[in-house]
């Protein structure tokens, strides 16, 4: 029964000698006072790697190197299938190394050695989550209605536009207080409660009215 032959690409790799896979599990050891041994944790696994030897012989001995050495420098991505990885998933690869070698009295033999790598394919890209991305914090299924935000946005900009007009009498009673301080108008002190309260009021109108342009903003976007 024949064995399957390696495949690079499109390049079959007849006369391989030896042929490896290497994994680096990717553990980092990390030392913890009063246990005995390392704790161990995986940041992530590396990528797979095999190590190819063999030989290209014959008449397309030349040509075979010639594909190769493209391959090499191009730097691709080339699908690659043999015994050693059929447990595997790997889909791509990359040659990482290469190198080849070609003696004196051996007429049509040259020896090679290749380092694949693992290409793995990229994540699908990033997308915007429902709620502002915290669906992971189990936020995404409060079952709230994207129309009664809307409502809550629009009666936030009710109350502001309240709070508004609260302002606008607040500065009208400031304005005739400073009138009468000013000796243009004598109101016999009737506005001195009138000022005190306003400037209470205003300030705690102004600070009502940046929550609720703020509440408003965060329902609205």
């Amino acid at each position: 029964m024949t064995r399957p032959i390696p495949l690079l690409g499109d390049t079959p790799l007849e006369y391989v000698q030896r042929i490896e896979h290497a994994l680096d599990a990717g553990f980092a050891p990390t030392r913890i006072a009063g246990l005995a041994g390392e704790l161990q944790q995986r940041s992530g696994r590396p990528s797979h790697r095999v190590r190819i030897a063999g030989l290209l012989i014959g008449e397309g001995a030349h040509d075979a190197l010639g594909t190769l050495q493209a391959a090499a420098q191009a730097g691709g991505e080339l699908t690659f299938s043999a015994d050693i990885t059929g447990a595997l998933d790997l889909q791509k690869v990359v040659i990482h190394a290469f190198q080849a070698q070609e003696l004196a009295g051996s007429p049509q033999r040259i020896a090679y050695e290749i380092e694949l790598a693992e290409s793995p394919p990229l994540p699908p890209p990033a997308e915007v989550s429902g709620f502002g991305g915290l669906d992971d914090f189990g936020l995404g299924d409060l079952g709230l209605d994207p129309g009664v935000l809307g409502d809550i946005a629009d009666l936030a900009g009710e109350v502001a536009g309240a709070v508004d007009q609260a302002l606008g009498a607040v500065e009208a009673l400031g304005a005739l207080a400073n009138l009468a301080a000013s000796g243009g108008l004598d109101f016999a002190g009737i506005l001195e409660p009138l000022d005190g309260a306003g400037r209470s009021v205003g300030t705690i109108a102004q600070q009502f009215q940046q929550a609720t342009r703020s509440l408003g903003g965060l329902f609205s976007s």
